[in-house]
């Protein structure tokens, strides 16, 4: 005969139900909001874009130049290690190619980077820049809830890995007036955040500006990090896109300082040097306490590259030619947007990076009017920015334009957008 059934199971599944309905998560996620690309799908998603023309997507900061044959090539021929797992410190092959780049681009003295102890891969530094604020995040400093810096407008991904860890992401107003870096000048009035600040996230070329900054200025910046004892955090992905002069470098100001690399971390990747941001291959570099540390994180939930990525990113730094090569093609394009643009939208050639950074008011009005007249895809400013207590945001006025397509549809895009503004 068959026993009747307890009323515990029906219990625990009334309680697995209000679970379901209601499931834990961190509550630091809800201070994350959306992020913006799913922000602008929702503001873009109730209009209809011009139909006579073909839409060109200008919102990612996706190269769309030839991939070097040497990718593919170094894929193919190390292709017999794609059944292995990679070491989380990846190879020396792969170390040794970023510190023998690393020191021929920026004249490093012999010796001053350490392939075992100053490098680390990473799948991509948008990985490493989020991961980087639970290494060195503790639950207090001074007593006081820890502080990152960054600059406004920003990268989001600085944001989230801030308020993930713990700490209070402090936004640092870039404008004009400072060349669209933050204001060295103010920050060094506020002692009691210095004193709590564990991290300052400083772009260079920035993003979304172009701005670039000078060798004095990283310097300063890497001073007041050992002053106050916290980590300036270089995020250098845009090093290699630019027109003149090469920007300076985080591993030139502590060069210029006497070569030691404490308080310093520099992140970098193949994805816009090299046109390959989907092998997800880059490295951070610097502080060996914090590399030694960020490994250990990074074996427990990093994103391993697999060997032969790591082969082809070593064949990849070690090569030039196609960096050049792609460097003068977003030449020719900033050429048309200064015959297109100059004298409009306080446009300004940038510093270095592939994007356009112009004043048009209403930042999220315009980008509704370019998709709805231009079938154009932009980012608003005000997406990429934040506002203050005062409600002011330093992006709201701008809009974000990737010049990342080819020369033609580079300049059918750039006739659209005056056209429809102008």
């Amino acid at each position: 005969m068959l026993k009747s059934r307890s009323s515990l199971p029906l219990a625990f599944l009334a309680r697995l139900c209000v679970k379901l309905e209601a499931p834990m998560h961190n509550p630091r996620l809800d201070q994350l909001g959306d992020y913006f690309f799913r922000r602008l799908a929702a503001l873009l998603e109730p209009v209809t874009p011009a139909s006579d023309l073909n839409p060109i997507d200008l919102s990612i900061g996706q190269p769309l130049h030839p991939t070097p044959a040497l990718l593919k090539d170094t894929l193919s021929e190390n292709a017999h290690l794609w059944h292995r797992y990679p070491p989380s410190l990846g190879t020396p092959d792969f170390r040794q190619a970023v510190a023998d780049w690393l020191s021929w681009r920026y004249r490093l003295p012999q010796h001053m980077l350490s392939p075992d102890r100053h490098i680390l891969p990473v799948a991509g530094t948008k990985e490493a820049l989020f991961m980087i604020a639970q290494v060195i995040t503790p639950e207090s400093k001074h007593a006081a809830k820890p502080a990152i810096l960054m600059p406004n407008p920003f990268y989001n991904v600085y944001l989230g890995g801030a308020i993930v860890a713990g700490a209070e992401p402090v936004l640092l107003p870039v404008t004009a007036r400072t060349h669209h870096l933050p204001d060295l000048d103010a920050l060094e009035q506020d002692e009691a955040l210095l004193a709590r600040t564990v991290a300052f996230f400083l772009c260079s070329p920035s993003n979304p500006q172009g701005s670039a900054a000078d060798l004095d200025y990283i310097k300063r910046a890497l001073r007041l990090a050992r002053s106050h004892d916290f980590l300036l955090i270089m995020d250098e992905c845009y090093s290699e896109v630019y027109g003149g002069e090469p920007p300076k470098g985080g591993f030139e100001a502590a060069a210029a300082l006497g070569g030691d690399l404490d308080h310093l971390l520099v992140c970098n990747s193949l994805s816009k040097r090299s046109n390959a941001a989907g092998l997800r291959s880059g490295f951070v570099a610097g502080d060996p306490d914090i590399i030694k540390t960020f490994n250990r994180l990074r074996s427990y939930g990093g994103a391993v590259q697999p060997m032969p990525v790591l082969a082809a990113g070593a064949a990849l730094w070690r090569d030039e030619e196609h960096v050049r090569a792609s460097r003068a093609l977003y030449e020719q394009k900033f050429d048309l947007a200064d015959s297109f643009l100059s004298g409009c939208f306080d446009y300004h050639r940038p510093d270095g990076g592939f994007f356009l950074w112009l004043n048009v008011g209403d930042s999220e009005a315009i980008t509704r009017r370019l998709w709805s007249e231009a079938a154009l895809k932009v980012v608003p400013g005000a997406y990429i920015g934040y506002a203050d207590d005062s409600g002011w945001n330093p992006g709201a006025h701008a809009i974000r334009v990737a010049l990342v397509h080819e020369k033609t549809v580079t300049e059918q895009a750039l006739e659209r957008l005056v056209r429809t503004l102008c």
